[in-house]
């Protein structure tokens, strides 16, 4: 049972601390933010200690830090925890350039200490279907599909979305994790990417409290559109974007040699996946224990939420001594891919990646059963 410290005490915070009790492997005793009435507020709600960040940092009792600050403190707060001796698991984007990614990797190797990235939501019962469905060869080679991920923006749900629009974020970046570490655990690897962007709001209007009637600046482009060549040699395209007011486009296609594939958001755990062959369509309900209902959204409606089972995942493996499947490699890997999105986009030629990964071992839910302690 490793000791787990949060920095950074803001909106998704109070997700780990809620569902922290249905995992195994690790216990919330500590959170920390710069703001330390933040950290107050979430320590006198989830019962657990409320430090300074040096304090947590220097905190011999937090053997691993889940960083949950804004992105661009995502560097320089996993560098101080690891020069601190902890393991880090943080919260996507794992960094925002690759020279900071293989930075940390270097440190992590010379303090002995194991660093993890979000997003954990391919790990889901819905989505280790599809990955068992891809394994068995149910779909046949993979050749192409689709994803997209469309909305009209933060400014109408987070009570402070600037940083959103600011270097470090846009949906890319934001919300390309999901879907690219979902691809990468069905494809493997992208060898490269083609993509174009646009930006057509200078100026946002906060509509969430406390900040509602707001004018926020919008220095990043907010639409994306792009093509990806993964290295076993399928064609995606990948569209994002936070100018779309409706769309029913928030999922993935997958379509292979023998069958096509729907893949449900790739942001939920749940979610039922369906496989035609153009005259045919099977529904796959999925039956693993991460896609049972165990949460309520922001509408008090129960749904299948188990952010933190990669960090449950993650503190197993350090005990077994196994690779985890949230791990550093992967997470470099999808951000050296979006950052090849924005490139392309900005300059217009195709980019290449420079990094590789393998593809995170499938979750069964015999495995799935043993990093969960409630239901």
């Amino acid at each position: 049972m490793l000791n787990v410290g949060i920095i950074g005490c803001g909106n998704i915070s109070a997700t780990y601390l809620a569902l922290a009790s249905q995992f195994a492997g690790y216990k919330i005793t500590s959170c920390a933010d710069i703001n330390k009435s933040l950290a107050d507020v979430r320590a006198a709600e989830y019962g657990c200690a409320s430090m300074g960040v040096d304090e947590l940092l220097k905190d011999s009792t937090v053997d691993l830090v889940v960083n949950l600050t804004v992105p661009n403190s995502h560097y320089e707060v996993t560098r101080d925890a690891v020069l601190a001796g902890k393991h880090v698991y943080s919260e996507k984007p794992y960094v925002l350039s690759l020279e900071q990614g293989k930075e940390l990797h270097k440190l992590s190797v010379e303090q002995k200490v194991r660093i993890g990235s979000a997003p954990d939501t391919f790990l889901g019962g819905a989505h280790q279907r599809t990955r068992d469905l891809v394994d068995s060869d149910e779909i046949g080679q993979i050749v192409g599909g689709s994803c997209y991920f469309y909305s009209h923006g933060m400014e109408n749900w987070h009570p402070h979305p600037d940083f959103f629009y600011q270097s470090g974020g846009g949906p890319v970046l934001d919300m390309g994790p999901y879907y690219i570490s979902n691809l990468i655990q069905l494809l493997g690897p992208v060898k490269r990417v083609m993509a174009m962007s646009n930006k057509p709001f200078s100026k946002r209007t906060i509509s969430s409290e406390p900040r509602a009637g707001e004018q926020i600046n919008v220095d990043v482009q907010t639409t994306y559109n792009a093509i990806l060549e993964f290295e076993q040699g399928a064609q995606i395209t990948f569209s994002s974007s936070w100018d779309v007011w409706s769309s029913e486009n928030n999922l993935i296609e997958i379509h292979g040699t023998k069958k096509s594939m729907i893949v449900p958001n790739p942001n939920h755990f749940g979610g039922e996946v369906r496989v035609s062959d153009g005259e045919h369509e099977q529904r796959f309900d999925p039956f693993q224990i991460l896609s049972k209902a165990n949460h309520p959204d922001a509408n008090g409606v129960l749904k299948s939420n188990y952010r933190g089972i990669g960090l449950a995942d993650m503190a197993v493996a350090i005990a077994q001594g196994r690779e985890h499947r949230c791990n550093a490699d992967l997470a470099l890997h999808v951000i050296d891919t979006l950052l090849c999105i924005e490139h392309s986009a900005a300059s217009g030629e195709l980019a290449k990646t420079t990094t590789t990964c393998s593809r995170p071992e499938a979750l069964p839910d015999s495995v799935a059963r043993t990093l969960v302690n409630t239901l």
